[in-house]
């Protein structure tokens, strides 16, 4: 049975802005004790999360994906390796049209969990993994869903991020990536939302919770966490809220952080203890 939990956002904090799973922070995480849970927590889709839990080592437990909106229940002796235990959707109508009219030239994709997306049109190459199916608005339109992405290439993320608050998004959950980005979810669904379920499933005591994350999709977990750690590579926005602010993804920024939680657990002291005390012993170094 864990005792503790570590919920670790993927890409931009385990993953650097390549994309690319460094051999540091794999091993580091391989190297926590078995009383301590990882579980990503993650916006990717299942598609895009299962070979990067493949790589981590992680094949039982748990996995957030969408940002909240499911919930796997990890198992190698089935054959897609996990189960769906909660899955929350909404109805994309609404808040569909209102964006059609804010973001005319916008991409729009709907999830299918487990296979792909249904797109308005074709996304940048690699921005989605799975099958992408374009569709009309109807179809797009058509069902509930998890998760509603709307994606605009050529624009900033500063010129996007104006643009979707202008549009004054009601009824639902949503984040502006770093770059022009936007996934929208049922209306009080997060990644925080979603490990506390996982929380319970484990039952694991609050006190002894950590995540790490980099981006604003990350802001409820790290407030959820007892103790919450931004990346350096992280908006000022997250960094206000954690608790500690660790080196950037493409210096291996998660790594220091990871055996902190190691050495956390070899203690048996709360993580908001020992991560602490190894954090500010790292800064007087």
């Amino acid at each position: 049975m864990a005792q503790r939990l570590l919920a670790l956002d993927l890409d931009g904090t385990t993953l650097n802005h390549m994309g690319e799973l460094s051999d540091r922070v794999r091993d580091a995480v391989r190297a926590l004790p078995d009383d301590v849970a990882v579980v990503v927590a993650t916006g990717r889709s299942i598609i895009a999360t299962i070979p990067v839990l493949e790589a981590l080592g992680v094949r039982e437990g748990y996995a957030v994906c969408s940002n909240g909106a499911l919930t796997l229940q990890l198992d190698p002796t089935v054959p897609q390796g996990y189960s769906i235990i909660d899955m929350v959707t909404f109805d994309p109508r609404a808040v569909l049209e209102k964006m059609r009219v804010a973001l005319p030239d916008a991409l729009i994709a709907v999830e299918e969990p487990g296979i792909g997306f249904k797109v308005s049109k074709h996304f940048p190459d690699g921005e989605l993994m799975g099958e992408s199916r374009e569709v009309d608005w109807d179809e797009l339109i058509a069902h509930p869903v998890t998760r509603v992405t709307l994606r605009q290439p050529e624009a900033t993320a500063e010129e996007f991020m104006e643009l979707v608050e202008r549009a004054g998004l009601h009824g639902v959950s949503y984040a502006v990536g770093w770059s022009a980005w936007l996934d929208i979810n049922p209306e009080g669904v997060s990644k925080a939302s979603a490990l506390e379920l996982v929380r319970r499933h484990l039952q694991v005591e609050p006190i002894h919770t950590v995540a790490c994350g980099d981006q604003r999709n990350d802001l409820e977990m790290l407030h959820w966490a007892a103790w919450g750690v931004a990346m350096g590579n992280a908006p000022d926005q997250v960094k206000a809220i954690a608790d500690e602010v660790a080196g950037h993804v493409d210096d291996d920024g998660l790594a220091p952080v990871l055996e902190a939680v190691a050495q956390a657990a070899r203690d048996g002291v709360p993580f908001r203890d020992g991560v602490q005390s190894a954090a500010t012993a790292r800064l007087e170094l």
